[in-house]
């Protein structure tokens, strides 16, 4: 029994540590993510080195876990009353900054010599917003016009679209590497796509059944634990997307379930304790010479994302008959960048193992950038339509 105690301990400080994360990150406006991996920065091989194998030995299942809980709640912005409420601006806008964003940052990042595979998994973490970070500058700002509204609902369905782009992605990518194979790429990709939107609609279904059916409280975050570790488990199983599983569990949900607010509150109350461990983690297993790979390319990733956004969504905005004031400020307003990138690239990482320093470095490095630039530019935008007459 002595053997577990080291490990058990270890998890405890570890949480311990994601609440002083929490409390720092608020103190000095960082993101709690950055904190956590350089955390397991220090504490990993690249640092002292002072986790133990068995802790270590969790990664793969606290990754699984973390992500297919993170897919969940993010198809919980597919709610076909969100999609009505913001109209037609909310959904050409968001795809629009979506595709737009991955093709300049994929076709920039080839042309600045990245192997077109890596260019390719860039352009999709480049995707990913942050919502609560643009939610809390609105918040701040107390302003309440057309514009902040339709801001979020866009932020509200971009993660989705995102995660969306990124599975495709990997997809995309393992159809390349598996081409030589007797198995048609077509076939393969209809199996993924299409039997990962089934498994989720088969899980999704009775879970929205059940949901509600129970009082508040325990039994609803056993029917959490259960939808994530399911999907989970059965994504493996079948050789599945989870990401897109997972997404598709939280679709379902959204529309079906009664009392969907509660089961998603209960699903994010015990996605951050797995999220802590995963970040940890995560930065316990990253080369520390691999943050100066990112370099020049770092850079050049962070101007064709600026550029990606606020293209995707002038052009959104234009398809959209949106408002021309605000056509040149949606793809800004959304710059923030949070954890969920960090997650794509640590799951890129993982299937792409040639370029996982790669994907890792830039995927911290600029996402930290953006944590911390984006709001303030996000508050720019706003204070421009502070004074601003929208519908």
């Amino acid at each position: 029994m002595q053997d577990l105690a080291t490990p058990l301990i270890v998890l405890g400080v570890l949480f311990f540590v994601g609440l002083a994360a929490d409390r720092i990150g608020r103190q000095l406006r960082l993101p709690r993510v950055t904190l956590l991996l350089g955390f397991g920065l220090l504490v990993g091989e690249a640092g002292f080195d002072l986790l133990p194998p068995e802790i270590s030995d969790l990664y793969p299942v606290v990754a699984t876990v973390a992500l297919t809980a993170v897919a969940v709640l993010l198809g919980s912005a597919l709610s076909l009353d969100n999609l009505r409420k913001h109209g037609r601006v909310v959904v050409i806008v968001s795809l629009s900054v979506v595709l737009v964003t991955q093709a300049v940052v994929t076709l920039g990042l080839w042309g600045f010599g990245l192997p077109l595979a890596l260019a390719l998994v860039v352009g999709a973490l480049a995707t990913a917003p942050d919502p609560a970070a643009t939610y809390d500058v609105i918040d701040q700002s107390r302003l309440d016009n057309g514009f902040t509204r339709r801001l979020k609902g866009l932020v509200a369905i971009d993660d989705a679209w995102g995660l969306l782009a990124f599975s495709l992605t990997l997809l995309t990518l393992r159809l390349m590497a598996d081409s030589s194979g007797s198995e048609s790429p077509l076939v393969t990709a209809i199996y993924e796509l299409g039997g990962s939107i089934g498994l989720g609609v088969s899980i999704g279904w009775p879970g929205a059944v059940l949901i509600g059916r129970y009082s508040e409280g325990e039994p609803l975050r056993i029917e959490g634990l259960g939808l994530v570790f399911l999907t989970a488990g059965l994504s493996l199983l079948l050789g599945l997307s989870y990401l897109i599983a997972g997404m598709t569990v939280g679709a379902v949900i959204v529309n079906h379930a009664r009392h969907n607010s509660r089961a998603f509150a209960e699903v994010r109350s015990f996605e951050w304790p797995f999220l802590i461990v995963f970040f940890v983690l995560a930065g316990a297993s990253l080369d520390a010479q691999a943050l100066k790979l990112a370099g020049g390319a770092g850079l050049a990733y962070g101007l064709f994302r600026i550029l990606g956004r606020v293209f995707g969504g002038w052009i959104g905005g234009a398809a959209a008959k949106a408002p021309k004031t605000e056509r040149h400020l949606y793809g800004a307003a959304m710059l923030p960048q949070a954890g969920v990138a960090i997650g794509m690239a640590l799951a890129a990482a993982e299937q792409l193992p040639a370029y996982a320093d790669q994907i890792t470095a830039l995927a911290i490095g600029t996402t930290a950038g953006f944590e911390l630039l984006g709001p303030l530019v996000t508050a720019f935008v706003l204070s421009r339509q502070s004074s601003a007459k929208t519908d």
